[in-house]
C-alpha cells in the first residue's frame, strides 16, 4: 500500500512529461525556422560580400578590391583608396548617369579647393588643379561622374586697357562687357557666381579714371554705381545665354574681412584674434553692395539662388590666415611691414560651411523636381482613367 502510494504521483508525472515533450517539440520546430532564416541571411551576406570583393572598381577596372586587401598593409592604405572603395559600393546601388556633370564656380579659388576637398582627390596624374593664380582650373570627380571647375573672374566684367596721353596703356574696367571666359560655363549644370572683395580695393573704391563703358572712361564714378552697372551687365548676359531648364544659377554674396588698425597694405592685423564675435553690436553694417546685388537679382528673368554668407562670416574674425598664410619664423611674423591676410579664410574652415549651404540648396532643388515629376505622373494617370 505504501509502495502504491509512493507510485501514484508518478502517474501524474508521466502525463506532465508527455506535455513537456510536446512543448519541447514545438520549440524545436520554431528554432528550426529561426536557424534556417539565420543561415539564409548569413549565406546571402557572404555571397554579396564575395561579389563586391571580387568585382573591379569603377576607377580601376583591372583591379578588384581583394587585390588591395592582400597586397597593401593597413598603414599604406590612403584615404583616397577608402573613398574610391566606398564610392564603388555606392555606385552598385545608385549608378551614375552616362554623362559628366560640370559644376562651375567663378571666385573665389578657396571655395573651389574646399569643394574638391569635400568630394575626392585627383584620380589620375593628368587631372588638373588650379593654383592660387590660375585663370581656369578643373578637377574631375570620377567616382561621382562630375567635374568641379574654377574660373577666375574677380569683377564678372572685363578688365581692359586704353592708351593714355603718354602713349602707355592704362588699366580700366569695362562695365558693359562680361568677362571673356563666360562661354566656358554657360552650358554647365550648376554655376556659382561671386564678386565683391575686389570692389573694395583702392583703385576700384576711388573710381577715378578707371571705369569704362564703350569708349568712354569716367573721370569719377562712385563704386556703388559702378558695381550696379557691372551686375546689370552680368544679369543681362545670364538672362540671354543661360537656359534655366538645364542650368541652376547661384550667386554667393561676398564675405567679411577683419582688418584691425588699417587695411591689408597699411598695417591691418588680425593675428591676435582667437574667438569669434559673440555680440551682434560688434558686427559691421550690412554692405550696401549686397543691397545692390539683391536689387539686381529681383529684376532678372532667370531664377538665381542667392547664398547670403555676408552676415554669417562677419562673426568669424578668428578664422583668417593672418601671419600664418605661409611658413615663417617668429622674427618674420613680428616684422611691422609684414602683410597680414585678414580677408581670405583657413581650410578646413568657413568656406566649407558655404559649400554645405550650396549642398543643402541642391538637395532641396532635387526634391522639388521629384515632387513635380510625381505630380505630372499622377495627372497623366488621372487623364487615362477619365478616357472612355
Amino acid at each position: 500500500m505504501a509502495e502504491t502510494a509512493k507510485q501514484l504521483p508518478c502517474v501524474g508525472g508521466g502525463a506532465n512529461l508527455i506535455t513537456e515533450l510536446k512543448k519541447l517539440s514545438s520549440i524545436i520546430k520554431t528554432r528550426k525556422k529561426t536557424m534556417l532564416f539565420a543561415y539564409g541571411f548569413m549565406f546571402t551576406f557572404f555571397a554579396l560580400t564575395a561579389f563586391l570583393a571580387f568585382t573591379p572598381t569603377t576607377t580601376n577596372p583591372s583591379s578588384p578590391w581583394y587585390t588591395n586587401i592582400f597586397t597593401s598593409s593597413s598603414s599604406s592604405i590612403s584615404t583616397s583608396t577608402y573613398r574610391s572603395q566606398f564610392s564603388s559600393l555606392f555606385s552598385y546601388f545608385f549608378p551614375n548617369s552616362s554623362h559628366t556633370t560640370p559644376l562651375f564656380q567663378t571666385n573665389p579659388n578657396i571655395t573651389h579647393r574646399s569643394l574638391n576637398n569635400n568630394t575626392n582627390n585627383p584620380t589620375t596624374p593628368n587631372d588638373t588643379i588650379s593654383d592660387a593664380h590660375a585663370q581656369v582650373g578643373s578637377l574631375p570627380q570620377r567616382d561621382y561622374n562630375c567635374s568641379v571647375e574654377f574660373c577666375r573672374s574677380p569683377f564678372l566684367v572685363q578688365e581692359w586697357e586704353v592708351p593714355d596721353k603718354n602713349g602707355k596703356n592704362k588699366e580700366t574696367l569695362r562695365l558693359d562687357l562680361v568677362e571673356p571666359s563666360s562661354a566656358k560655363y554657360k552650358n554647365a549644370d550648376i554655376v556659382v557666381f561671386n564678386t565683391g572683395h575686389w570692389w573694395t580695393h583702392e583703385k576700384t573704391s576711388k573710381g577715378k579714371d578707371y571705369y569704362q563703358e564703350g569708349s568712354h572712361v569716367y573721370k569719377d564714378l562712385n563704386v556703388i554705381e559702378a558695381y550696379r552697372k557691372a551686375l546689370t551687365t552680368w544679369a543681362r548676359w545670364v538672362d540671354a545665354n543661360i537656359n534655366p531648364n538645364k542650368t541652376s544659377v547661384f550667386f554667393r554674396g561676398y564675405s567679411a574681412s577683419h582688418f584691425s588698425g588699417g587695411q591689408w597694405n597699411s598695417g591691418g592685423q588680425c593675428d591676435s584674434e582667437t574667438d569669434p564675435i559673440r555680440n551682434e553690436t560688434y558686427l559691421m553694417a550690412y554692405p550696401s553692395k549686397m543691397r545692390v546685388l539683391e536689387s539686381v537679382l529681383k529684376g532678372m528673368k532667370t531664377p538665381v539662388h542667392y547664398l547670403n554668407i555676408t552676415r554669417m562670416t562677419d562673426y568669424r574674425k578668428d578664422a583668417h590666415p593672418s601671419v600664418y598664410r605661409k611658413q615663417m619664423t617668429k622674427e618674420e611674423r613680428k616684422d611691422p611691414n609684414m602683410y597680414q591676410d585678414c580677408s581670405h579664410w583657413c581650410l578646413p574652415g568657413v568656406p566649407d560651411t558655404w559649400n554645405e549651404l550650396l549642398y543643402g540648396q541642391l538637395l532641396i532643388k532635387q526634391k522639388q523636381k521629384q515632387v513635380q515629376l510625381q505630380e505630372q505622373q499622377h495627372h497623366k494617370q488621372e487623364k487615362k482613367q477619365k478616357l472612355p
